[in-house]
């Protein structure tokens, strides 16, 4: 079988190589982090001091040089001499064609947004869909660490951008994508609430369902809510949907 690498580090942890599962291989928890750290650092050596610090923060061992070290040995040898290289400077060298759920979630992203920057929708659905999907899982949930809470948040900013493309898309599409469009712009306003864009697109989504009465009920929560937690109105977009949707 030809040499291959899929990383996945947002929900259930799993690494295939060759077609072969070794996420169960790996020496435990702290084997898992060792090695998501150097997926996301792929072909860039990381110093012992960086991976010491990743793996058990200000809770490091007195003799984390030595515990280091066997953590490196028992990982190389699950995954082999060849992807796990170095000894003061580590990397980690995946077979191509490498997937890493977590650049596949950003490249999608990235595609959506430049399919919907020229208003081709079609093209816009799956990528934002796929983002959508890796974004929605937590990274690394048994990580407690400085660097993992880092990457939550900029998955966090995956999600909100991808409902925000998905939302738009299947608006944009209409037909049996709205009810899609309607479910991405509830989540997209629960999980980023001061997020102004994500209730237009909610409203003009429950308007072309035909619910009238729920979009302008969508537009009184956001200029409550506005009004309540920063003392300000819906911006002019907002407003204008408003009044289009009264007029």
């Amino acid at each position: 079988m030809a040499a291959s690498a899929y990383v996945q580090l947002c929900g259930t942890f799993a690494v295939e190589l060759a077609g072969r599962r070794i996420d169960d291989l790996l020496p435990g928890r702290q084997g898992r982090l060792l090695f998501a750290y150097l997926a996301l650092s792929r072909l860039q050596p990381v110093s012992r001091d960086a991976l010491i610090d990743a793996i058990w923060g200000e809770a490091a061992p007195a003799n984390a040089g030595a515990a280091l070290s066997v953590l490196i040995s028992k990982t190389r040898s699950v995954v082999g001499a060849e992807l796990l290289r170095g000894r003061s400077l580590v990397t980690l060298a995946l077979p191509e064609p490498a997937r890493v759920d977590i650049e596949v979630a950003q490249s999608t992203l990235h595609a959506a947004e430049s399919a919907i920057a020229l208003g081709e929708w079609r093209r816009a659905w799956a990528p934002a869909l796929s983002a959508l999907f890796i974004a929605r899982r937590r990274f690394l949930p048994e990580a407690e660490t400085s660097w993992a809470e880092a990457w939550r948040r900029r998955m966090e900013d995956v999600r909100v951008r991808a409902l925000e493309c998905y939302a738009q898309t299947c608006l944009e599409l209409g037909g049996t994508e709205l009810p899609g469009a309607e479910r991405a712009g509830h989540e997209l306003v629960e999980v980023a609430p001061l997020r102004e864009s994500g209730h237009l697109l909610l409203m003009r989504t429950l308007a072309a369902r035909g619910n009238l009465a729920e979009a302008l009920a969508a537009y009184e929560r956001l200029r409550v809510l506005l009004r309540d937690e920063l003392g300000v109105s819906p911006g002019p977009a907002v407003q204008d949907e408003h009044a289009r949707l009264l007029s």
